[in-house]
């Protein structure tokens, strides 16, 4: 992708994802910051939880996972590592962690996560929740996959969202329009990448779900269509 490209593709996932979290409160109904995904609150337990445990959150947004999680672990003396590209995402995550009694259990990184570095070992939990097809490329996704599986400890967990087959239609007559993802695979080739680098990692679940979203690109009500393929691992 050229630089141009990204950077247009940057600006409008910046304006879209400030927007809405400057007039959607976190876990209101009716929007997509409703709740937290299930399978990643579910696949949680699958960990010991009597230790302190260490979670990374790459792409946290203002916390739809983090803050859930961080109120599992504070007990115990873990913690969530929140890194996000947006500046305005962490501001709102610390606000709302705040708000739930969990700042003790948060913790928040600038970052882009095509670049991010995982020390080895590092983490019980890593949480990728819509965030991987925005990487800056395809390239770049496999070796975040590598920093992920390297950083995980033995048993520990990864949980992977990704939307494939992404689309975008113009709301007003359903034409197709310019995709301004960063990343927009084939859910097959998705799928071929993740298990090539969790090579000999136990799948707890691999499943997949249409999605369908309405969003803004430039004011213009646009809709988004893509497959969610879910991916959940344990380190051997």
């Amino acid at each position: 992708m050229n630089a141009s490209r990204l950077q247009r593709i940057r600006k409008e996932e910046r304006k879209y994802h400030e927007q809405c979290f400057e007039n959607v409160k976190l876990y209101q109904k009716g929007t997509w910051l409703h709740e937290p995904v299930d399978l990643v609150m579910d696949h949680f337990d699958y960990l010991q939880t009597d230790k302190p445990l260490s979670i990374l959150d790459l792409g946290c947004g203002v916390g739809r996972h983090s803050i859930p999680l961080a109120d599992k672990v504070r007990v115990t003396g873990g913690y969530v590592q929140c890194v996000d590209l947006l500046e305005k995402a962490l501001e709102k995550l610390n606000q709302y962690s705040r708000r739930y009694g969990v700042d003790d259990a948060i913790r928040t990184e600038q970052g882009d996560i095509s670049d991010y570095q995982i020390q080895e070992n590092s983490y019980d939990y890593i949480v990728a929740g819509s965030s991987l097809e925005h990487v800056r490329s395809e390239d770049l996704l496999q070796k975040v996959l590598q920093r992920m599986a390297k950083g995980t400890r033995e048993k520990g967990i990864n949980c992977i969202l990704m939307n494939t087959n992404i689309k975008e239609f113009n709301k007003k007559d359903g034409t197709e329009r310019e995709t301004l993802f960063e990343v927009i695979l084939d859910k097959e080739k998705a799928l071929s990448a993740f298990r090539r680098e969790y090579k000999g990692w136990k799948e707890l679940h691999v499943g997949e779900e249409p999605l369908e979203l309405e969003i803004n690109r430039d004011k213009e009500p646009v809709i988004l269509k893509a497959v969610s393929l879910s991916y959940i691992v344990q380190k051997p």
